[in-house]
């Protein structure tokens, strides 16, 4: 059985593109504890070893959405800029904390501006935008005087709650399985081969940037040829991808992926009887597509539980994740 205690912990850890340096500490040490030497690359990212000259990377993004502080209103109120993309809709009402430079943390909402139904006739139909809804600080504020006494100022960090569950049923609900649960991958493949005290020629590769699209473009080692990119199988209208499956992207917005390896993966797939699903992503891309755009000359597939709701309140399956670990060993068996 597996303890998905990793998974909950680096959940719990604030990481938006650009403010990962917990969770990439967090990363670090847990391979640490288990005998592995993993590195940190100069943008921050972490990559691990597990054998000699590494020729297949698998890749997971450990940062997440998020906002920052774009400016502070006359009210004593906070206008935000996203980090990355996420759904305002999904995320209104949202408790949030703010990080200030001098390390201070204040907690906060995200609202409609003039939110109360009692004094707005329009709350129900108006359409949310960054310059209709505010962060509301859970201090005593009255106007901008006020915010910038506590410290806060333009470019902090704003960091959303994630509301983890993990379900007797085997789901687990929580924002930021895209891709946090790709990252436990990750740390399974590890686990396993440990335990099993193999070596295989194998680097991980957890980057720090993929939300706001360069998190993969740079940082692999010389000796790679291959990418295998563990990021969330996309579930909605039509698409295949289900919670309880791996989904094996076969294109998304940045083009097709590697055919030759896809095809392995899905014959893999089928002589394993691992659950998966072959899709195509209409409004996507990964960390391969960054490190094909940067000109890298990988050969590149990309796979995942599948996650619904992405980029709002999400949610995904213990099967899908273990299909996506049991896939990706099987891909290393066969190397």
């Amino acid at each position: 059985m597996i303890d998905y205690t990793p998974l909950r912990d680096l959940v719990a850890i604030d990481s938006p593109s650009g403010f990962t340096e917990k969770a990439a500490r967090f990363i670090f040490d847990y391979l640490t504890e288990l005998g592995y030497s993993p590195k940190y690359t100069n943008k921050g990212a972490v990559k691990c070893a597990l054998g000699k000259s590494p020729r297949l990377s698998v890749a997971a993004h450990a940062d997440t959405l998020g906002a920052v502080v774009a400016s502070i209103t006359k009210e004593g109120t906070l206008r935000i800029s996203k980090v990355g993309g996420p759904s305002l809709n999904s995320y209104e009402g949202g408790y949030c904390r703010i990080y200030t430079l001098d390390d201070r943390v204040y907690t906060g909402t995200l609202l409609l501006d003039n939110p109360s139904v009692h004094t707005n006739k329009d709350e129900k139909t108006e359409h949310r935008s960054l310059y209709n809804m505010h962060i509301r600080i859970d201090e005593v504020v009255d106007n901008e005087d006020d915010v910038k006494a506590l410290g806060i100022q333009n470019g902090d960090f704003i960091c959303f709650e994630t509301y983890y569950q993990e379900l007797p049923s085997g789901f687990i609900k929580s924002r930021f399985m895209d891709n946090k649960a790709g990252c436990f991958v990750l740390f399974d493949i590890a686990r396993r081969l440990k335990a099993a005290r193999k070596e295989a020629p194998v680097e991980l590769y957890f980057t720090t940037y993929e939300e706001v699209g360069h998190g993969g473009s740079s940082g692999h080692s010389d000796t790679i040829e291959e990418l295998l990119v563990i990021d969330m199988g996309v579930v909605g209208e039509d698409c295949d991808g289900r919670e309880t499956a791996c989904s094996i992207c076969a294109k998304d917005g940045s083009g097709p992926y590697d055919y030759n390896f896809r095809k392995k993966l899905v014959k893999l797939a089928q002589k394993n009887k691992i659950s998966y699903v072959q899709d195509v992503y209409p409004f996507y891309s990964s960390d391969g597509s960054a490190a094909l755009r940067a000109g890298s000359d990988f050969r590149v597939a990309v796979i995942g539980p599948g996650v619904s709701a992405s980029h709002g309140m999400e949610r995904t399956h213990k099967k899908g994740v273990e299909a996506t670990v049991d896939l990706c060993m099987a891909y290393i068996d066969n190397f």
